[in-house]
Formats: structure tokens, C-alpha cells, sequence
């Protein structure tokens, strides 16, 4: 199980091509939370979660993992403590499902050598089965469904044993089975968690905090039976909420209609 770190952004700005699209954005997550970013469309998430993992960097502010500023970290130091699963992914390559997993175990290699370690090959097997690839370990990763391929960079990123990862609407192309699981398996794998999420409901059920941004501001945080109000989501979403209670579990859920 990977050690978590506290992640800390303090007053991040982030321009791109001359636009501020994200404007003194300051959260904090503590070691081993889940933590949530909500939002209408184009309202930053991606973008700072850019920021987050090293893709952009920000024009004020810093993103701190354990007090050590992230962007002043070498690419191999970073990718040692920080995975992310985006949603926009390439392959130029055909690698089988086993090779794109294994990929993950890269930062902590040394030198050239190889997958060969038995202890590397044991995690690998370990989080194919997890995220349920294993009857598709030979298979190539361009020939995978969306969800397939989603599944796969899953495993990739847990095999990366990273202190904090970045999970950018991890539910993307999910059925509802998967949808269910995978955020239930970023918090068991035991690192600081960072997503982005478009369902509610999931974030209610899986997130010890969020944060609510509009146009680049953050607008709302706390946990999710404080932030997740009627009113609120009228005005940041432009939808009635009706909360209500899982008839089993007793966690918040909500049913939406428009105004």
C-alpha cells in the first residue's frame, strides 16, 4: 500500500493563450483522503488538475506534495509520488494490456532493466485482476473498448504506487458495475486522491471533501452533506435537487430535474 502525502494548493492561477482560466485556487488534502472537484463544464477542473500533475505550469500560486513544491521536482522524483489518469490517452504503439500495466512500475526502475523482478510481476498481476483485465493481459490496447482501456490505465496507475494520484473523471466509459468500483479501489490503494468528477452521486458516496469551482473560482468546500445543498446546485449547476437517503446504506443521494 503506497504511503500517502498531503497535497496542498495555495493561490494557483493558471493562463493559457493570454485567458485566466483558473483564478487563486487554494485546496488541501490531507494524507489518504479522497477529495472531490465539482463543476459545470469549462469550469477549470481539467485545468488545474493539469496543474496538479505537471502539465501546466501554474502563473501563480504552488502545488506542494509534503511541503516540497511539486514543479521543482525532477520528472523522475514527480512520477515516483504522482500518477494521473486523464482523460485524454494515446498510444502510438500497440502494447498489449501487460506491457501498458507494466508501464507504471517505469519510475522505479533502475537503469535499463526490465520487468523481470518477481516482486514487479506480482503487482502487476495483482492490479490486472483488481480492475478485471486479466482475461485481456495479451491483448492490444488499441483493439480495447473505451471502459477496457479506462480499466487498463487504472491498473497502470496503481502499479505506479504513487503518493498522490490524480484521477480526471475516472468514470469516463465505465459501466455502472465499474463506475461503482473504482473509486472505492483508489481509496484502498491507500494514496492521497485527487478527482474530478461529473456524477454527484459518486462524489457524495466516495468523497471525504469537495470543492465546487465556477469560472476558475472556487465557490464552495467542505463535506459533501454541507457542500451538495439544493440551492447551491441550482446556481453553480442550474438544477433542482431533491436529496435523499440510500435505502440501504443510508448515504446522501440526489434526483435531479430541471428548473
Amino acid at each position: 500500500m503506497a504511503k500517502a502525502e498531503e497535497l496542498l494548493v495555495e493561490g494557483v492561477s493558471v493562463e493559457l493563450a493570454g485567458a485566466r482560466l483558473v483564478h487563486e485556487v487554494g485546496l488541501r488534502a490531507a494524507p489518504g483522503q479522497v477529495v472531490g472537484l465539482i463543476g459545470p463544464n469549462g469550469s477549470g477542473k481539467s485545468t488545474l488538475l493539469r496543474c496538479v500533475y505537471r502539465v501546466l505550469r501554474p502563473a501563480g500560486g504552488s502545488v506542494r506534495l509534503d511541503g516540497e513544491d511539486l514543479h521543482a521536482l525532477t520528472p523522475r522524483e514527480s512520477a515516483r509520488r504522482v500518477a494521473a489518469l486523464t482523460q485524454e490517452h494515446s498510444a502510438e504503439f500497440d502494447f498489449t494490456v501487460a506491457e501498458v500495466v507494466a508501464m507504471g512500475r517505469l519510475p522505479h526502475r533502475r537503469g535499463l532493466s526490465g520487468p523481470g523482478a518477481a516482486d514487479e510481476a506480482e503487482r502487476c498481476a495483482w492490479a490486472i485482476r483488481r480492475v478485471g483485465v486479466e482475461h485481456l493481459a495479451e491483448r492490444g490496447f488499441l483493439n480495447l473498448s473505451g471502459g477496457e482501456k479506462q480499466r487498463t490505465l487504472i491498473a497502470r496507475a496503481l502499479v505506479q504506487e504513487p503518493r498522490l494520484l490524480v484521477l480526471d473523471e475516472p468514470t469516463n466509459h465505465l459501466d455502472v458495475a465499474h463506475q461503482l468500483e473504482v473509486l472505492a479501489l483508489a481509496r484502498e490503494a491507500g494514496p492521497t486522491v485527487l478527482t474530478a468528477l461529473h456524477d454527484l452521486n459518486l462524489a457524495a458516496a466516495h468523497c471525504d471533501l469537495l470543492y465546487v469551482l465556477r469560472a476558475g473560482r472556487i465557490v464552495a468546500s467542505g463535506p459533501p452533506e454541507e457542500v451538495l445543498r439544493p440551492e447551491l446546485l441550482a446556481e453553480v449547476f442550474g438544477v433542482r435537487a431533491t436529496p435523499v437517503r440510500h435505502p440501504l446504506t443510508g448515504a446522501l443521494q440526489l434526483l435531479f430535474d430541471r428548473l
